[in-house]
């Protein structure tokens, strides 16, 4: 029996020590060579300490700042284990609400959301990415139209010319990668920090 388990035993380690060391150990190292930014998490720093990354979204809910997508996250209640409360952009808990089109609770959350954002800017459509959460909950970014849609309200909280804040926004528009895949997007983190960096001009 042993003559037929060695060559088992022997591909059974081999394999292990090429795939789940060896492998691993030389992607990771050749990452953080190439493209080491990305590797360490694509953080953003500010005055020597770090703000957020680039790829999880933040909660901002002042007026005077852009707010992104809302997120489903949660965390564990800490009156009660058992239960959850919402947490946006947990990135320990990252998935979405499971809530579908039939839900009332997403239908009431989302008719909410359309009424405080219609009555911040009367007339205009609501971008739907300011009403649906990513499948992830964590998604930094918006679309251009999002950005735009709340420039009304940025402005009138920090009292800057409306021209002004579209002019950042369109900066901050990254475009298609290589130009072909996904949609053109705003990171809403580095926008307001750029926005940050206007009103102390």
């Amino acid at each position: 029996m042993l003559p037929h388990l060695r060559p088992a035993l022997v591909l059974l380690a081999a394999l292990t020590a090429v795939t789940g060391l060896a492998y691993p150990l030389a992607v990771t190292g050749i990452a953080g060579a190439v493209f080491p930014a990305g590797a360490a998490g694509s953080l953003i720093e500010r005055d020597g300490r770090v703000v957020g990354s680039a790829l999880i979204g933040q909660s901002f809910t002042g007026a005077g700042y852009f707010h992104g997508r809302p997120s489903a996250t949660t965390a564990a209640d800490p009156a009660d284990a058992a239960r959850t409360v919402p947490a946006p952009y947990n990135a320990a808990a990252s998935a979405g609400s499971n809530l579908g089109p039939t839900s009332a609770a997403l239908a009431e959350r989302v008719k909410g959301d359309l009424a405080a954002l219609r009555a911040e800017n009367p007339g205009r459509p609501v971008p739907v990415d300011l009403v649906t959460a990513s499948g992830s909950g964590l998604d930094p970014d918006l679309s251009p139209e999002a950005a735009l849609f709340q420039v009304p309200r940025v402005a009138k909280a920090r009292d800057l010319p409306e021209d002004r804040l579209r002019d950042l926004v369109a900066g901050k528009v990254q475009g298609r990668t290589f130009g072909l895949l996904g949609e053109p997007r705003v990171n809403v983190l580095a926008l307001n920090l750029a926005l940050d960096d206007l009103a102390r001009r």
